[in-house]
């Protein structure tokens, strides 16, 4: 947490942390090894398949065409540009934001390159925290998918009430409130 402003998410922020965290634990005498183990355990991670999670592609299939669907995202530009393209859903899109972070400002400026009023939207995410309050703070709709592992720093009371507020279990049940 306290190198997130600095080296934002995603893989390559969380090697940085490993390695100085390495060098703190081994009162700077860390090896070159250690070193060199822990750029292999960012390589893998970097290279990871894509696994789909069940009913996205197919509720893309569904959407597109009747929907413009947008892609916004918070991570590193180049591992989050790898995983679109490797994941074969790229042509999905209308347009892919991926932002250094997800607040309020951060959708605002989404909403005006868009030209898209808030109320208008409907963001699908697994986080409460940076997906979905941020949105309905601004007037748009949101429906929360949970995911079986979400970041402590993600987490946040999912009792969530309120009318532009939809609790989904699968991604395909969009399309019950959609079609």
């Amino acid at each position: 947490m306290k190198n997130l402003h600095l080296y934002g998410y995603g893989i390559k922020g969380f090697l940085l942390c490993m390695i100085e965290t390495a060098n703190r634990v081994s009162d700077r005498t860390v090896s070159l090894n250690v070193i060199d183990k822990i750029i292999e355990i960012g390589h893998d991670l970097l290279q990871k398949p894509i696994e789909l999670l069940q009913g996205v592609q197919e509720t893309l299939e569904t959407l597109n065409g009747d929907y413009k669907l947008v892609v916004a995202t918070k991570g590193d530009l180049l591992d989050h540009e790898r995983k679109l393209k490797n994941s074969g859903l790229e042509h999905y899109f209308h347009h892919i934001e991926i932002m250094s972070d997800k607040k309020e400002r951060d959708y605002q400026k989404l909403f005006k390159h868009l030209d898209c009023k808030p109320e208008n939207l409907l963001m699908l995410g697994n986080s409460i925290k940076s997906d979905i309050i941020p949105v309905i703070e601004l007037g748009g709709n949101a429906a929360h998918i949970p995911y079986y592992v979400t970041w402590t720093h993600e987490q946040q009371e999912t009792s969530l009430k309120h009318e532009n507020f939809i609790q989904l279990k699968s991604i395909d049940e969009i399309l019950d409130y959609l079609k």
